[in-house]
């Protein structure tokens, strides 16, 4: 009896062994595939702080739990089931649709160029804002927030997808459900901490400390600033993820010219400045991507604003 026993605690022993190891290479491939995913963790978390903009103090962290919600839903519910079956079933399908959200972001971020140089609708979208409640103010903005980023999180996930695709189905299934939950955490506890850090400065400011309130004084004077810079960033983000998105997405299906070109580029510019090579050479290829996100982003914005102006004047 005794011998079975002891048996039977070596069985458990190994199985739970080998689940550990499991969960420790599941945590190890989601890291790998998550820090592949870095450039577009930063431009989330750089175009959302714009959505917040304008509201209290007091609704800025809700505002922000009910976008990550979104995000998060929409990782779980539509993107992880929709490439899991793609790369099963129809792995060449998830590049036709990464180019379609690669045009919308494009379209997002010419849009807000179009609109800062005093070729948008602000008179009219500020007469449309007056006329809501706060409420539903609010509703629009997160629900503004949560399409702009089901665009970033497929890209998030589809590039997540392609360090693990060799992987058996139920192992991609895991990880890519850590990768999402991780970056969910990682962009939104970036994102609050970034609009909360002038009320953080204004504790700071209060200090009996002269070097701890002169730095929260700086801290609530500088964070205007740094909003708008983040909104800059935000638009450029989007330029560049969309505009990259689809020089990949034209390369995969067999035209790769664009995407040498801008490489080439870059390749040259970097050895022109050898001692920020890599910097040089990431930044020019960014620029490229960029130029071209814009290029794209202008025709649909062209398409939609300009054309239905001509038309009313003739």
């Amino acid at each position: 009896m005794s011998g079975g026993l002891v048996a039977l605690l070596d069985d458990i022993s190994v199985i739970a062994r080998a689940a550990a190891a499991s969960v420790d290479d599941i945590g190890a491939a989601a890291a790998k595939a998550g820090s592949k995913t870095i450039g577009v963790v930063v431009d989330d978390a750089a175009v959302t702080p714009r959505y917040v903009t304008g509201f209290s103090p007091a609704r800025e962290l809700p505002i922000i739990w009910k976008i990550a919600k979104g995000s998060l839903r929409n990782k779980l519910v539509f993107i992880l089931p929709a490439v899991l079956l793609l790369s099963q079933f129809l792995p060449s399908a998830i590049t036709y649709v990464l180019m379609l959200g690669g045009t919308y972001l494009c379209f997002e971020g010419a849009e807000k160029v179009y609109e800062a140089f005093g070729g948008g609708h602000h008179a009219a979208d500020e007469e449309q804002v007056a006329q809501l409640s706060s409420e539903q103010h609010e509703q629009q903005m997160v629900s503004g927030a949560i399409r702009t980023d089901l665009i970033l999180s497929a890209e998030i996930m589809a590039i997540a997808l392609a360090e693990v695709a060799t992987e058996p189905l139920g192992s991609r299934a895991l990880i890519l459900f850590v990768v999402a939950i991780l970056i969910t955490a990682l962009v939104y506890g970036v994102v609050g901490l970034i609009v909360k850090m002038d009320d953080i400065g204004l504790k700071l400011s209060q200090s009996p400390r002269r070097g701890t309130a002169a730095f929260g004084r700086g801290l609530v004077k500088a964070m205007p600033h740094v909003l708008t810079a983040l909104s800059v960033i935000g638009t450029a983000a989007m330029l560049w993820v969309g505009g990259h998105i689809i020089v990949a997405g034209l390369a995969k299906l067999g035209y790769p010219e664009l995407e040498h070109l801008i490489h080439d580029f870059a390749v040259q510019a970097a050895h022109a400045v050898p001692a920020a090579h890599a910097l040089t050479e990431w930044l020019v290829g960014t620029i490229g991507s960029g130029l071209f996100g814009l290029l794209v982003g202008f025709s649909i914005v062209g398409l939609l604003h300009l054309r239905p102006r001509r038309n009313a004047a003739h």
